[in-house]
């Protein structure tokens, strides 16, 4: 059954939950530090006993996050009117009471909160070829890396429940969602009816359905695991072989931006035997775009097999599972795939010689990539304009405040040895170069107050080399600096709101 909220549902549900404060907040108040912890553990018994006494608050959350089934007269009360929601799909009738039919949960930002309705996450429904998954670890990692300014239209392909969409209401004058499913719209369009926000849904294959229009930012988590070419499920499978999908969509999206467009997105690509994964991708990427690809984690095809079997709510222990696993791991086998890679991708659309970059950046992010995705494009266009040789060593910059010298030592035959030193930045992706003597004193020396050109003679003079030696070891250094956001050019840089786009 799809649901169909309508205005008055919507308006009707809207208030029962603020009134009883159903809101990232108020579940966290209601179950305490311990229980909130237990329950993302998968441990929903502490919550439970948490909600005893939480009055309407307690139903809904027993309700609607822990799967309970409530008496028809609590819920009414904590809810209204049951049987509009049970024709609208939210809540299906039980001999022990009203249960969950959808996963309605609260979710916010640090401006805000909104309610995402979804399929229940429960592994048998996960296993349903049209499942609608709710905020995940995906969303919210692309939703956290994504640039957030002023734009007048943007486009959420693959909405899924409609979490970018929900975000993108913030900062886009028009919102344009789009999605091969109709399930999935159905559960978007129940989304933004409840959070009163105004989202134009469009059913299509990829871009099929905005193919006459363009826009300022796309985003995009697209179904993106690598496999054979099929759809198991829809969410996740493209329907093609490996990273084809993700290939094609790449030529594809620039099309669709308006120039100086921006367009985010997730992705995974194959690791091939004898090939560099920079240059696969590369060979995906159309001439006049700027694109920084970033790759989180990488991993061998069984731990990637059995981590997406998890995801869909498979016992990988099962005859079923392992016969798929084994069809699945043979076709990787035939490919000479040896790990699958994971990321964002960034893209703007340019007139200029574009700038492309492949970077690893494992391990845990403590920062969002947002603003660090919206620095690279300020610094990107900032050397893009200072170009020459001329411009950068006329530039002045400051060394960023959150910048860090680090020194280590190496056991020796006269105690403790000096091994070197790196610059880091102790903010955002923890950026880190190893410097020498002098370029640690250039950076030292980078306070705004003299250009370039001059720190490097004073350079040359403390440290009797020759200057034009140190201008070709220390420029392809500073623009990588720039790049890194650990030296800020003093002159000529945008404004943060809305933001400068090449």
């Amino acid at each position: 059954m799809l649901p169909r909220f309508g205005t008055g549902v919507a308006d009707q549900l809207r208030g029962f939950l603020l009134d009883a404060d159903y809101t990232t907040g108020g579940v966290c108040a209601l179950l305490g530090h311990d229980a909130h912890a237990a329950l993302s553990r998968g441990e929903p018994e502490a919550a439970y006993r948490a909600t005893r006494g939480g009055g309407e608050l307690g139903v809904l959350v027993r309700l609607l996050l822990l799967g309970g089934a409530e008496p028809e007269a609590a819920v009414s009360a904590a809810m209204g009117r049951t049987s509009r929601l049970v024709e609208a799909g939210l809540l299906r009738e039980t001999p022990e009471g009203l249960v969950a039919a959808l996963d309605l949960r609260p979710y916010g930002d640090d401006e805000g909160e909104w309610w995402v309705l979804s399929d229940l996450d429960t592994p048998a429904a996960r296993q349903d070829r049209d499942h609608v998954t709710g905020v995940g670890g995906a969303s919210l990692s692309l939703a956290a890396a994504t640039v957030r300014r002023r734009v007048t239209g943007l486009l959420d392909l693959g909405t899924g429940c409609g979490v970018q969409a929900l975000h993108a209401t913030r900062h886009a004058g028009v919102v344009v969602a789009t999605d091969v499913a109709p399930r999935a719209l159905a559960m978007a369009r129940a989304t933004f009816e409840l959070n009163d926000v105004e989202v134009d849904l469009v059913e299509g294959r990829w871009l099929e359905p905005v193919a006459d229009r363009s826009f300022d930012q796309i985003v995009s988590n697209p179904p993106f695991v690598p496999g054979p070419a099929r759809v198991d499920y829809v969410y996740r499978d493209s329907g093609e072989a490996g990273d084809t999908a993700l290939g094609k969509l790449l030529r594809d999206l620039p099309a669709q931006l308006n120039p100086g467009g921006v367009a985010q997105l997730l992705g995974s690509w194959l690791h091939v035997l004898g090939e560099d994964w920079p240059d696969r991708v590369r060979s995906w990427l159309p001439p006049g775009v700027d694109a920084w690809i970033v790759q989180r984690e990488v991993v061998d095809p069984a731990m990637h097999v059995g981590t997406w079997q998890r995801d869909a709510g498979l016992d990988v222990t099962s005859p079923g599972a392992r016969r798929q696993a084994a069809a699945w791991l043979d076709w990787m086998e035939s490919q000479r795939v040896e790990g699958v890679g994971f990321g964002f991708i960034m893209l703007r659309r340019t007139d200029s010689a574009p700038t492309v970059v492949f970077e690893d950046l494992p391990g845990a992010m403590d920062d969002p990539l947002g603003p660090e995705m919206a620095g690279w494009l300020d610094r990107v266009g900032w050397l893009r304009d200072h170009s020459s040789d001329e411009a950068l060593l006329g530039a002045r910059f400051s060394l960023t405040p959150t910048a860090v010298l680090e020194r280590y030592e190496v056991p020796g035959d006269e105690g403790w040895a000096d091994a070197g030193a790196a610059v880091v930045r102790a903010d955002g992706p923890r950026w880190r170069h190893e410097v020498d003597a002098p370029a640690a004193a250039l950076l030292a020396g980078c306070r705004g107050e003299l250009p370039l050109s001059e720190l490097i003679a004073l350079l040359s003079f403390a440290h009797d080399r020759p200057a034009g030696d140190l201008v070709r070891a220390t420029l392809p250094a500073v623009r990588e600096f720039v790049r890194h956001g650990v030296l800020l050019p003093v002159e000529g840089w945008p404004e943060a709101e809305p933001g400068r786009r090449r």
